[in-house]
């Protein structure tokens, strides 16, 4: 199935001058057309790709203004849906991804298993014992947050750039909205739940040499935090109460409703305990902590309908059933 695809590699290349040939030389044939966006970059990466690869799947993209890795991602994505490539791979030119692994994010797509693939480096608990025990840290945090934000419960290590999308589901993507620099990862993935579109992750090893990572995670978890809220918020919407509404569509306002009347009827009357003196009765706890109780039972029914509504239908294969049964070849 891979051979009957066109599969383009997308690089965001950006302070990787040290990296890029190697990545470049270690890209196997299954690959048709590879794009290297210099993201404007200072060490003038594209035009070193340029005076010394000879690989004529090589083409390079240089953008006027600085992006991030998001928008260069999206311009090279741009480029490759309109060279009408099948399967587009974005692989970072810092030498942190292993090149020969392509095949294995490439497959499941081609299969029509998923829509997007992602690199998962946790897979091996052996292998991830080097990798720095702040960044293990951070990730664990950040795919929590990811979990909620996304609503693929089954995915971790949301920071991973090793990707592959089908060309037409990134067609479909708002590329103009979706983040450009550091969040970028994690909100293509709430963009793609929004779509409806399969996600899996593909295990990796985890792999440190002597490049510099620019993400520092213990100064953007912040961020992170404020634009996953953000998302959770707009995905529930959507998903719940736009798009369609079900038992779950009830389930979360009447439990965020129990819980703050519990809290706040309990702080009001402990408030008032204090300041006249009264013990609280044993009831007046009661009427407090139910509610309270009754509120979180139905949250997490909530969360157990979110977990269990993951995309489970290949959204490039029903695109491309519907224009064939429309007589439209795709």
């Amino acid at each position: 199935m891979i051979h009957s695809s066109k599969i383009a590699v997308v690089i965001p290349s950006y302070k990787v001058k040290a990296h890029i040939l190697g990545v470049l030389q270690n890209i196997g044939e299954e690959v048709d057309v590879i794009y290297v966006v210099d993201d404007c970059c200072p060490d003038q990466s594209g035009e070193f790709v340029k005076a010394n690869c000879t690989d004529p799947r090589v083409n390079v993209i240089v953008c006027p203004v600085n992006q991030g890795v998001g928008g260069a991602v999206m311009t090279g994505y741009e480029a490759a849906i309109a060279d009408g490539v099948d399967i587009i791979v974005k692989v970072d030119g810092d030498g942190q991804m292993d090149p020969a692994l392509i095949p294995d994010f490439v497959l499941p797509i081609a299969n029509g298993e998923a829509d997007y693939t992602k690199g998962n480096r946790f897979f091996d608990l052996e292998e991830i014992r080097q990798m720095p025990k702040m960044r293990l840290f951070g990730n664990a945090t950040l795919s929590f947050m990811t979990k909620l934000s996304s609503g693929y419960w089954d995915l971790f290590d949301p920071t991973n750039g090793f990707t592959a999308i089908h060309a037409n589901v990134a067609s479909h993507l708002p590329m103009k909205k979706i983040s450009q620099r550091y969040f970028f990862e994690t909100d293509m993935l709430f963009r793609l739940n929004i779509l409806r579109a399969v996600v899996i992750d593909v295990p990796m090893d985890a792999k440190y040499d002597d490049e510099v990572s620019n993400l520092k995670i213990s100064k953007v978890v912040g961020e992170f935090l404020v634009k996953h809220i953000r998302n959770m918020s707009k995905r529930v919407f959507y998903n719940y109460y736009l798009r369609d509404m079900s038992l779950a569509s009830i389930e979360l306002p009447v439990g965020v409703l129990l819980v703050l009347a519990g809290t706040l009827f309990g702080v009001s009357h402990w408030i008032g305990a204090l300041s006249s003196g009264i013990q609280t009765t044993p009831g007046t706890v009661m009427l407090s902590a139910l509610p309270i109780i009754v509120g979180t039972q139905f949250i997490l029914a909530f969360l157990g309908q979110d977990i269990a509504s993951v995309p489970r239908r290949v959204l490039h294969l029903h695109k491309k059933k519907k224009l064939l049964g429309q007589g439209v070849k795709p």
